[in-house]
């Protein structure tokens, strides 16, 4: 059976929804407001379906089936790009857009080598990031405007496959002149009775989960969801924290020391996973993103005395 759409009437689709009008749809897409309004109409009566609520003087919204629509179309263009691009392309010649998604907290360490070394290796590729909370990642991964994201794999929800691209353990944060900086490994029953610094962001209340896990209670002196505040704290000597991404340097954002020091014991593991929609063949380009993060992420990063 044939379609009863064509691409560009899923491209104008994809466009308004983006854009929140016809006008600004019509600029992006280089076309005008009156074709990207009648490819709309045509496909909605070909879906016969209504995706948008149009309200005047208001950016138009998604319909519960137009958001539908929106994702499928998403995915059947990425498709569409993917054969266009295949079709011509050698093994190492990866072209066209792939948008990214990547949870906040992950951001300042994956981001920066996929938008440099990454992207630098395929001249032809375009490498968009959306960094957004683990939901927002998820939600952009399901409705195609994210084709695949960061995010850890233990939060992943039903639906949703991994690439797991890092792995890491939990590890103890303190002042460099706190008496249990000169040990090689820190217990935590010698920290519970201690002021915690906590880093307060979804997936990461490391910390508390771990105490709570040994049968131990949390005394909580500050949270923050900025990490180089917790870092900053525990600099000073104000309390401890737990963290699991590991920094490259053991120095706080004020340029005090701070001593970084594994858990006694721990076997928690934290997986860094890049998530896409279960049964979905990855594109070419997400491939290559899977393969370039394994070689370079999936080794333990340095930092901590082992």
């Amino acid at each position: 059976m044939s379609p009863r759409f064509t691409l560009h009437q899923l491209e104008y689709l994809v466009s308004v929804a983006d854009e929140g009008s016809i006008s600004a749809a019509a600029v992006r897409s280089h076309a005008t407001a009156g074709a990207v309004s009648m490819a709309l109409k045509e496909l909605e009566q070909r879906l016969g379906t209504q995706l948008f609520i149009r309200r005047k003087a208001k950016a138009l919204t998604l319909t519960a089936a137009g958001a539908r629509a929106l994702a499928d179309a998403r995915r059947i263009l990425a498709a569409a790009e993917e054969l266009q691009g295949s079709a011509s392309a050698t093994q190492n010649d990866i072209g066209g857009t792939l948008s990214v998604g990547c949870y906040s907290t992950l951001a300042p360490f994956m981001i920066p080598p996929v938008l440099d070394d990454f992207a630098g290796q395929f001249p032809a590729l375009t490498v968009q990031i959306f960094e957004g909370t683990a939901d927002e990642v998820v939600g952009a991964i399901r409705t195609g405007r994210c084709e695949i994201g960061f995010l850890y794999k233990e939060d992943l929800p039903d639906g949703m496959e991994a690439s797991v691209v890092r792995t890491t353990k939990p590890y103890v944060i303190l002042a460099e002149d706190h008496p249990l900086a000169a040990r090689r490994e820190v217990k935590l029953d010698e920290l519970a009775d201690e002021p915690l610094i906590m880093f307060d962001a979804p997936s990461a209340r490391n910390a508390a989960h771990m105490l709570e896990a040994v049968g131990l209670t949390a005394r909580i002196r500050h949270f923050s969801s900025n990490i180089e505040v917790v870092r900053s704290l525990v600099a000073r000597g104000i309390g401890y924290s737990i963290l699991v991404q590991k920094w490259p340097i053991d120095i706080s954002y004020e340029g005090r020391p701070i001593a970084a020091r594994p858990i006694d014991g721990a076997t928690v593991e934290r997986q860094v996973a890049l998530a896409s929609m279960s049964g979905t063949k990855p594109t070419r380009r997400s491939q290559a993103l899977i393969d370039f993060c394994r070689d370079t992420f999936l080794e333990d990063p340095p930092g901590l005395v082992s």
